[in-house]
């Protein structure tokens, strides 16, 4: 039995992979509409936001063999959790994590975190499309609200809760882009070019996270672009393709 974290697309595609190959897997999720994708193609899963402590409990009562940690590349505390949970319960942990990509051109500047892209926006000004998500929100809005010649446009997906927190943190309705993906580059043109976009954020988040197509659509503007790298986190045993996680878990369990 496989527990595996969840919510990302390839983290599905992988899931059902190894239920192929005839491994019973349950897959863990934070909200309702991922929960919802695993449930169109049958995948056993736990919807909520789960503590080390917790994973770990249910890991030892219902007899998991192995722990598969596909969260999102930026699900820095998930990840976190599930080694530590991992490490309770005596059950080995494996990281799936989409291949990263480099990016080199005049217009990107990559930075460490999401505090030091807000610094670096605050210094550049202009308006500024947010696609880093709602998550840390607040770390740009504390630094960038109020600036002069300062404009800062909040793209996420279109959810209550988001849109409470957009009300609570001062972000204008004319400000939110409540839209959700996968986004081609002509659409993201046109986004940056309706709002007259002059600098965009976002995350080194891989292909399957469509990062190249807002690299892309931004460089075809001119515009640019702050790039936040991925957590440095040590993982132990780490896969970039499917096949190598399959291996792994054949050789494991």
């Amino acid at each position: 039995m496989i527990f595996m974290l969840a919510g990302t697309s390839d983290a599905r595609d992988l899931a059902l992979a190894l239920q192929r190959a005839g491994y019973a897997v349950t897959a863990t999720v934070v909200t309702e509409s991922a929960a919802s994708s695993l449930a169109d193609v049958g995948l056993p899963h736990l919807i909520g936001r789960l503590t080390a402590e917790e994973m770990a409990t249910i890991m030892t009562e219902q007899g998991y063999q192995l722990v598969v940690d596909a969260s999102h590349p930026f699900a820095e505390e998930a990840s976190k959790n599930a080694m530590a949970a991992a490490k309770q319960a005596k059950i080995p942990y494996i990281r799936y994590e989409r291949a990263h990509e480099h990016y080199a051109h005049p217009l990107i500047t990559v930075v460490k975190d999401y505090e030091e892209a807000a610094q670096l926006a605050a210094e550049k000004r202009g308006v500024i499309m947010l696609t880093t998500g709602s998550k840390t929100l607040a770390t740009f809005t504390r630094v960038l609200q109020g600036l002069e010649n300062t404009r800062v446009i909040a793209r996420m997906l279109p959810r209550l809760d988001n849109m409470e927190k957009c009300e609570a943190l001062g972000v204008a309705q004319r400000d939110i882009v409540a839209i959700q993906g996968p986004f081609s580059k002509e659409l993201n043109e046109a986004l940056f070019r309706q709002y007259g976009v002059t600098l965009m954020i976002t995350k080194e988040s891989g292909k399957v996270g469509s990062v190249d197509e807002k690299l892309e659509a931004a460089l075809a503007c001119q515009i640019e672009t702050i790039l936040i790298a991925r957590p440095n986190i040590q993982y132990g045993q780490q896969y970039s393709t499917f096949e190598e996680v399959l291996q792994a878990v054949e050789h494991t369990i």
